[in-house]
């Protein structure tokens, strides 16, 4: 029974790493989309639960200039928002576009 329960616990999760990672990538605003979709399928798997609710928090906002103001701080990140998750965004953000650039982009 208990394997049952691990299985099924460890299929839901997958689902739920699915759903985000398609909502990453389908923002509506490109620049968003370039960031939060290589985030989810390069780290998704690491996040905690606590770090999925968060990031589905996140991907809840409507506005997504203002959602990419706050990865790339040009615009102050809501207190709900400003956790370690959104530092682990910027990060990642960081290695990413430089990476891109590094290999021609932009």
């Amino acid at each position: 029974m208990a394997d049952n329960d691990a299985r099924a616990d460890s299929e839901l999760h997958q689902q739920r790493l699915g759903r985000i990672t398609f909502r990453a990538w389908r923002r509506g605003f490109r620049e968003a989309d370039l960031v939060l979709g290589p985030f989810m399928e390069r780290e998704g798997a690491t996040l905690s639960d606590a770090e999925l609710t968060e990031l589905e928090a996140l991907l809840a906002e409507d506005n997504d200039h203002e959602l990419y103001a706050w990865i790339i701080e040009t615009k102050p990140t809501p207190p709900e928002h400003a956790t370690m998750l959104m530092t682990k965004l910027r990060a990642f953000m960081r290695v990413h576009v430089a990476a891109a650039v590094a290999e021609g982009a932009g």
